[in-house]
């Protein structure tokens, strides 16, 4: 199934940094995957918020899915592991929990490769500034709408367990928030 997510989408992700020595930095951390979606970078999620270097420190700051994502450690983890691994000796990822992570953050692509994992991505809560009231559920393995959900907490706390009325398929829903 091929996924159509527009491009306004793109202008929630966080932007890569205007300097040099911090895109660099940025797309190292960006390259971490998320420990319970590892079809998705941490950066197609809008987890990452900024990378700084500064005085040959690397300041990182993430946003997790949920306050309580079990992830967090890891990708904190993961994250101080990658940039050591080329060179930076000091590294600090901080938490950021406010604003609170939205499904808006996700990036189209990010979109687009949860739903070629066989996941239900979440439509974008505003389309060009005009609210996506959507007309439900699509099923990632058929495309219709005749979907149904059969349990509010699927296998990670972000995502919900559907079943496509149409094919059958039992599915997993990244839920909107």
């Amino acid at each position: 199934m091929t996924s159509v997510f527009l491009d306004s989408v793109e202008q929630t992700a966080r932007p890569r940094p205007a300097l040099e020595v911090d895109r660099a930095a940025w797309d190292l951390a960006a390259t971490v995957v998320d420990p319970e979606v590892p079809v998705l970078t941490i950066e197609d999620l809008g987890v990452l918020r900024s990378v700084r270097v500064s005085e040959g420190v690397v300041a990182v700051e993430i946003t997790p899915t949920y306050s309580g994502c079990p992830a967090v450690d890891a990708i904190r983890d993961d994250i101080v592991s990658v940039l050591t691994a080329h060179g930076y000796v000091a590294v600090t990822v901080k938490v950021v929990l406010a604003p609170a992570w939205t499904t808006d953050w996700m990036s189209s692509v990010g979109r687009t490769k949860l739903e070629q994992y066989g996941i239900a991505a979440p439509a974008p809560r505003r389309i060009a500034g005009v609210l996506n009231l959507g007309l439900g559920i699509r099923c990632p393995n058929c495309g219709s709408l005749h979907t149904r959900e059969t349990s509010h907490f699927g296998s990670t706390s972000c995502k919900a367990l559907y079943v496509c009325q149409r094919c059958q398929e039992p599915f997993d829903y990244f839920k909107e928030h």
